[in-house]
């Protein structure tokens, strides 16, 4: 299957080991706004996010991750280019360990040495990042960041657009709101509304995060 990666940068480098990680997946190409044109380097596709519709038309079995860390670019990104959810691959590590009964949403990136235990639903668009833990029956709806090496308890529910920093901690049965950020380390012991930032051990909203999300 052919891959087009959204996003040239950093994030992209880690995608793009995961989709080669993938015997059955290729990547034809990445589309940034970084590329003034389209061009191609070493048979790969560079080119601005505005050739994304003649590409589809020359590449007809195409599919699309985004490669960008920030929750609210990804949102804005798909918005922008009127993308359709079948349009987007999941793309997961092999030295992932994923429940059979888990369900992943399209678009999201699952990295390596990453657990996601049974009946846990992570929606479209996610990054579970490296070494991070999702327990069992877990909700993450859309366009959520797990960081590195963060351990979500069991049935604990995030809402869409939060960031959960690297190495935090939420125990079971917790709920956090739509839009939130948690900061590295912070241990969340207790339920967290939407559009704020909390950080500690037990984590504290300090920020109202709403005008950051618009």
């Amino acid at each position: 299957m052919k891959v087009l990666i959204i996003g040239h940068g950093g994030h992209s480098k880690v995608v793009t080991d995961i989709v080669r990680a993938n015997n059955n997946l290729h990547i034809i190409g990445y589309l940034d706004n970084k590329y003034e044109k389209v061009q191609v380097m070493n048979h790969i596709i560079c080119a601005p996010l505005s050739a994304i519709q003649d590409l589809k038309e020359e590449y007809r079995d195409i599919k699309f991750v985004i490669a960008i860390g920030d929750n609210k670019i990804r949102k804005m990104i798909i918005e922008m280019l009127k993308l359709t959810d079948r349009e987007f691959i999941s793309v997961i590590h092999p030295t992932s360990c994923v429940s059979p009964s888990a369900e992943i949403g399209n678009g999201t990136v699952v990295m390596p040495n990453t657990i996601i235990n049974a009946g846990t639903m992570i929606g479209n668009h996610c990054i579970i990042n490296s070494g991070s833990v999702v327990e069992h029956d877990c909700i993450l709806e859309d366009f959520v960041h797990i960081c590195p090496n963060s351990t979500i308890a069991g049935t604990v529910t995030i809402g869409e657009g939060c960031m959960v920093g690297c190495g935090a901690t939420i125990i079971p049965n917790k709920n956090v709101g739509e839009w939130t950020t948690i900061g590295a380390g912070s241990a969340v012991i207790d339920h967290l509304p939407a559009n704020c930032i909390a950080v500690g051990t037990p984590a504290k909203s300090i920020v109202n995060n709403q005008m950051r999300t618009g």
